[in-house]
C-alpha cells in the first residue's frame, strides 16, 4: 500500500495547484492524505478532490507565531504513524516544517519533495524578508530530495545557493479542459445575463491584500472612464483588504465601474467573458490567473516582477505596466480598448505560451520529477 502526504499551510493551496499531482499519484495507486489548515469555508465552495484522509492542521503563514508549534507537534505525529513512502510539500512555513518533522521518516525511504512557488526573498524584496527567510530556507534546504521551482529566477538562485538537488517545473498547472469548457453560446449567455455586453470588462483575479495591488488599479480607473465610460473592472477573490477597497470604491463613486465579486471557483466563466486581463502585483510566484488567461485567448496586461516576467514578453504576448503607476496604467488600458488588432496579436501568442504550463504539460513533468519517467 503506497501512501503520499501533501502539505500545505492552507487546503486552498492543496484544491487550487496539486490536481496534477494527484492526478499522477492516484493513476500509480497511491493513498493520499493531506495536511493543511482548514480555510475552505472561505472558499465558496473549493473542495480538495481525491484525497483519501485530509488532517487540518493549524499552520500560520508568518514563521514567528506560536499556534506553529502545536502545528509541528501535530504534523510530525502524521508523519511518524503514516508511513509514507512520498512527502510533498509547499508554502514557506508549511514546509520548513514538514522538512524538520520529517527528517525520521526520511531515514526510513521516505521521499520529499519541497515546491517553492515563489521564494519570499528576491531581486528588490523588502530586507526583512531576505533576513527571515533566506537563512531558514538555506539552512533547511538538505532536508528535502528534490526542490522544485517554477521560475527561471528562482531556479538559477537555488541551484548555485542551495545544498539540495533543484529542478524546474512549468508551474502547478492551469486546467485548460476547464477553461476551454466555456462554449461561445455559454459565454454570450452568461455576458448577456450579467449586463456586460455593453461594456468592455476587465478581470483582475487574487487575494485582495497589499501586494495584489488592487487599489492602485482601482485609481486608474477613473483615468480609463474619461474616455471609455463604458469600462467595468472586476476583481475576484477575498482577503484581508476587503473592506479597504470597498471604502476606497465608494470613496471614488466607482461603485458601478469597480466591482468586488468576492471568489469564485468557477473563475473560468469570468475569464471567458472578460475582453481583458489584468494583474499589477508587486510579487508572484507563477501566476495561474495570467496563465488561465492566455488559455482563454485572453490579452493579459501586468506589472513587472518575476512570475509576470516569467510568463510575458513585452508587445508579443502581453503587455507590461508599471505597478506602482495609475497613470501608466490606465494609459496602456486604454491602449489596448482602442486597439483591439493588437489585443487579437497578443491573445493568439499568449494562448501558445499557456500550453507549457497546462496540466498535460506539468502531468508529463510531474511523472520525471517524481517518478523518473521519460
Amino acid at each position: 500500500m503506497k501512501k503520499a502526504l501533501l502539505i500545505a499551510s492552507v487546503q486552498s493551496h492543496i484544491a487550487q495547484f496539486h490536481r496534477p499531482l494527484i492526478k499522477v499519484l492516484k493513476e500509480k495507486g497511491y493513498i493520499i492524505d493531506v495536511a493543511a489548515r482548514n480555510n475552505l469555508d472561505e472558499k465558496n465552495g473549493l473542495k480538495i478532490e481525491n484525497a483519501d484522509h485530509i488532517f487540518d492542521v493549524p499552520f500560520h503563514r508568518s514563521p514567528i507565531k506560536k499556534q506553529n508549534r502545536g502545528a509541528y507537534a501535530r504534523l510530525k505525529k502524521i508523519i511518524d504513524e503514516g508511513d509514507y513512502e512520498l512527502i510533498s510539500c509547499n508554502t514557506p512555513v508549511a514546509s520548513v516544517l514538514t522538512r524538520l518533522a520529517a527528517r525520521d521518516a526520511r531515514k526510513k525511504g521516505t521521499r520529499l519533495f519541497y515546491m517553492a512557488h515563489g521564494f519570499h526573498f528576491y531581486n528588490g524584496a523588502p530586507l526583512r524578508n531576505w533576513i527571515l527567510y533566506y537563512p531558514i530556507e538555506k539552512v533547511s534546504a538538505h532536508l528535502a530530495d528534490t526542490i522544485i521551482t517554477i521560475t527561471d529566477v528562482d531556479y538559477e538562485f537555488a541551484k548555485k545557493k542551495f545544498s539540495a538537488n533543484v529542478v524546474y517545473m512549468h508551474g502547478a498547472g492551469a486546467d485548460q479542459n476547464k477553461f476551454l469548457s466555456v462554449t461561445p453560446e455559454k459565454n454570450e449567455s452568461f455576458r448577456h445575463m450579467m449586463d456586460y455586453d455593453q461594456h468592455f470588462v476587465i478581470l483582475c483575479t487574487g487575494e485582495l491584500n497589499s501586494n495584489k495591488n488592487q487599489s492602485t488599479l482601482i485609481k486608474a480607473m477613473p483615468l480609463v472612464l474619461q474616455k471609455h465610460p463604458e469600462t467595468l473592472l472586476l476583481m475576484a477573490g477575498n482577503g484581508p483588504k476587503h473592506d479597504d477597497l470597498q471604502k476606497l470604491i465608494d470613496s471614488m463613486n466607482l461603485n458601478d465601474q469597480a466591482i468586488l465579486i468576492n471568489y469564485h471557483p468557477d473563475i473560468e466563466i469570468y475569464t471567458n467573458a472578460c475582453d481583458l486581463v489584468v494583474s499589477v502585483s508587486f510579487r508572484e510566484g507563477l501566476p495561474m490567473n495570467i496563465v488561465e488567461g492566455m488559455i482563454c485567448r485572453k490579452p493579459v496586461l501586468v506589472s513587472h516582477n518575476r512570475g509576470h516576467d516569467q510568463l510575458v514578453d513585452d508587445q508579443v504576448n502581453g503587455m507590461f505596466a508599471k505597478a506602482d503607476d495609475p497613470q501608466d496604467i490606465a494609459e496602456k488600458i486604454v491602449y489596448l480598448i482602442e486597439h483591439p488588432e493588437v489585443r487579437e496579436k497578443l491573445a493568439d501568442a499568449g494562448r501558445e505560451t499557456a500550453k507549457l504550463y497546462q496540466m498535460d504539460h506539468i502531468e508529463k513533468e510531474i511523472r520525471k520529477i517524481y517518478f523518473g519517467e521519460e
